[in-house]
């Protein structure tokens, strides 16, 4: 990991940030989302995205292929999906979908940035950029 995570940024289609030593990827825009849920993460990563707006996909690097991200880091990351979308102006929680980059595809004829989940779990966090 780098010593300046917005710095690493720079020039790519996503952000990263560290969360207690964690990688979170955050897509810059909808093509940017599919090349990193499709070409940067791997399938044990964990995916997460708003539900039912528009927003960044977020991946949680889990290079020790954790069977459960620690309960801050995945609520962080929730926080960031929520932020990095539509729904950033939400006056209460917003639903963020959560699974394993494995369990997100890419059907024939979904635009950029849109995907199917086989299967994901959902928190409700508030929207909050990092600090």
């Amino acid at each position: 990991m780098r010593d300046n995570p917005e710095m690493a940024s720079k020039g790519r289609g996503f952000r990263l940030e560290a969360v207690d030593g964690f990688e979170v990827l955050v897509g810059k825009g909808d093509a940017d989302n599919d090349r990193l849920t499709f070409g940067v993460a791997d399938p044990h990563d964990v995916w997460l995205h708003v539900a039912g707006s528009p927003g960044s996909h977020v991946v949680v690097r889990n290079p020790d292929r954790l069977s459960e991200l620690p309960p801050a880091v995945l609520r962080r990351a929730a926080e960031l999906a929520a932020w990095h979308s539509k729904a950033r102006e939400a006056r209460g929680k917003v639903e963020v979908h959560v699974c394993r980059v494995a369990d997100v595809s890419k059907p024939r004829g979904f635009a950029p940035g849109e995907v199917a989940l086989r299967r994901w779990d959902a928190i409700k966090v508030y929207p909050r950029a990092l600090k």
